[in-house]
């Protein structure tokens, strides 16, 4: 079996890496991101060389992917930086690893006179270059990562107050400063907005969502569409990430399609290499029949790697008995189904939506749209303060304003049961269990809301077979509901399954599982290193340590590339190499024993 290889001599910290069964297009990608890497070392006088170089290289290489089955290849060196994750946080990230560096414009003013004077004091160097502690320091903001509101408040002044300043940043491209990467995402660039429901408005501002260097009013204009009500629907930021990469020029940064199964941290060589992170998964592409996809196994080395997948992955659950029969969901667009193949009407029994999310309220709009009767079932009273909906300006939300109208003004009224009810499952002896009496049923023509009837302090005891719910206050009493289906809308999880104990150890508790709100991942609060590590070079960002909004992951971006160019100013500087920093470049063939 043969294969191509490319040796670096003397090539600082880059030593050569063996990528398992790559899938056609990601082995063009960290090709591409290799020869990125070796031209930063070579001088003008060298260009013409390195163009017949890349050329042969690119036709070794070309010939090696066409039989790369049962083949272990070696090509290219350790990849400088490995994200996992193509949604808002990944996408930002690659923008400023590509050599996109925020300055303070020399017109540029902050409302903030404090942090004003501080950006003032060196204006000549880019806020990666400087201090990010230091100007941290005072500031106060909806994030409790102190990055992340530095730099919200730097793109969005005072945007909390409703005021629309300019941002006193001016973005300049500087390819000298680019940091060779890559980006491995399931589906196309937008992450898990491109699962979710199209029609309905974000939660956030339009600009909230936006990405730097594109304004997302400008993008929605060009499309002819006003925002309205200042808020854009799932399925138009989905399409702005996506026309983002393509508009910034970040494509050759990103391979889709792809699932990573293992993260791991690989030991130095006895030659000198030294320890870096083995990222292992599953590629799709094309097959040889037209129209049938594969899984092509790839594995890489990497310098660096960057927790980014969001927490959207695995729905969250109940742990109660029943949960897993036909009629439960764990997910808005099963709802969507169902509508969609007719099984839910005016005629239906009603529908169950269990939790006091935003999800679960749009759960509720739509069934309620349709006429389908609704029991709304959740842990917290309609006056706690960190329910999400007493968070909500109800001049801007006014749909999820009516769902908490709806919450507060019809309550489920308990009645004492006249006769006991069958014993569908066992309980505590001192539970009353009440079949709910028709008076209560969200059909009730009395009601300000027909077809509407909250839980508030309750919990799901039980599914049973028939479609009967047990429901159970805070006081133990169980009130039993007849339904078409349950939807179980209480949050999701992300899906760390390629990491060790699937990422607990890196939580702030290693004893939980990570979660965006309950459990985090620690990291660094300036720079966004895991501190809990196998090793250096890994980095978390976004939901994953807590950002739940797409304003504030920016952040997240700005930590980790301020730290990485940090590691990489040595790449930086004169364009002339001098001689005791020269690569010496050759690509020996070599022939394998397969």
């Amino acid at each position: 079996m043969s294969a191509s290889s490319l040796r670096l001599e003397d090539f600082q910290g880059m030593h050569a890496c063996k990528i398992m069964h790559p899938g056609r297009g990601l082995l063009e990608k960290i090709e591409k991101q290799r020869f990125m890497t070796l031209k930063v070392f070579l001088s003008d006088d060298e260009t013409a060389d390195f163009d017949l170089l890349e050329a042969a290289a690119n036709d070794s290489c070309a010939k090696e992917e066409m039989d790369l089955q049962d083949k272990e290849t070696t090509c290219g060196e350790i990849l400088p930086v490995v994200i996992i994750g193509n949604g808002p946080s990944g996408i930002c990230l690659s923008y400023l690893l590509s050599g996109y560096t925020p300055y303070l414009s020399p017109e540029g003013w902050h409302p903030n006179p404090l942090l004003h004077s501080k950006l003032a004091e060196q204006p000549h160097l880019s806020l990666l270059e400087q201090d990010l502690e230091y100007l941290c320091e005072g500031l106060e903001g909806r994030s409790s990562n102190p990055v992340a509101v530095l730099f919200d408040s730097l793109l969005l002044p005072d945007s909390d107050f409703g005021l629309d300043h300019t941002s006193p940043l001016e973005w300049r491209y500087e390819p000298e400063r680019a940091i060779p990467h890559l980006v491995l995402g399931k589906g196309p660039p937008g992450g898990a907005w491109h699962a979710m429901e199209g029609s309905m408005l974000t939660l956030s501002l339009a600009n909230w969502m936006e990405l730097p260097g594109l304004k997302l009013k400008d993008w929605m204009r060009d499309k002819r569409r006003n925002v309205r009500n200042d808020r854009a629907t799932p399925a138009e930021i989905a399409s702005y990430y996506q026309h983002y990469v393509s508009q910034m020029s970040l494509e050759q940064n990103f391979a889709c399609g792809t699932t990573v199964t293992s993260v791991t941290r690989e030991p130095g060589e006895q030659d000198g290499s030294p320890p870096c992170w083995r990222v292992s998964g599953l590629q799709w592409k094309e097959g040889e029949i037209l129209g049938v996809t594969e899984e092509v196994p790839f594995s890489l080395l990497a310098h660096n790697v960057v927790l980014a997948t969001g927490t959207h992955d695995v729905p969250a659950r109940l742990g109660v008995e029943g949960e897993s029969l036909p009629f439960v969901s764990h997910s808005f667009w099963e709802l969507e189904m169902a509508i969609s193949r007719g099984e839910l009407d005016q005629s239906s029994d009603p529908v169950l939506v269990v939790g006091a999310g935003l999800t679960a309220a749009d759960a509720v709009l739509a069934a309620h749209h349709l006429n389908t009767s609704v029991y709304h079932a959740f842990r917290r009273s309609v006056t706690d303060p960190g329910l999400i909906f007493n968070q909500l300006p109800k001049l801007l939300y006014p749909e999820y304003h009516k769902v908490h109208q709806m919450m507060t003004q019809q309550p489920h009224q308990s009645t004492p049961s006249l006769e006991p009810a069958q014993n569908l499952h066992s309980r505590p002896s001192s539970s009353s269990y009440t079949p709910l009496s028709s008076s209560s049923t969200p059909s009730s023509s009395s009601s300000s809301y027909p077809g509407y009837l909250s839980f508030p302090c309750h919990r799901v005891a039980a599914f049973r077979p028939d479609r009967k719910c047990i429901l159970e206050s805070d006081s133990g009493e169980q009130t039993v509901v007849q339904v078409s289906k349950a939807l179980v809308l209480i949050g999701a999880h992300p899906n760390l399954s390629f990491l060790r104990d699937k990422g607990r150890s890196l939580g702030i508790n290693p004893d939980e599982a990570i979660s965006c709100r309950r459990n985090p991942i620690d990291v660094d609060p300036f720079t966004n290193k895991v501190l809990a590590a196998d090793g250096p070079g890994m980095y978390a960002m976004g939901p994953l340590v807590g950002e739940n909004f797409v304003r504030f992951l920016k952040g997240g971006a700005l930590a980790i590339v301020g730290d990485l160019s940090k590691q990489w100013s040595w790449r930086r500087g004169e364009k002339a190499v001098t001689a005791d920093r020269r690569v010496s470049c050759r690509i020996d063939a070599e022939v394998l024993d397969s």
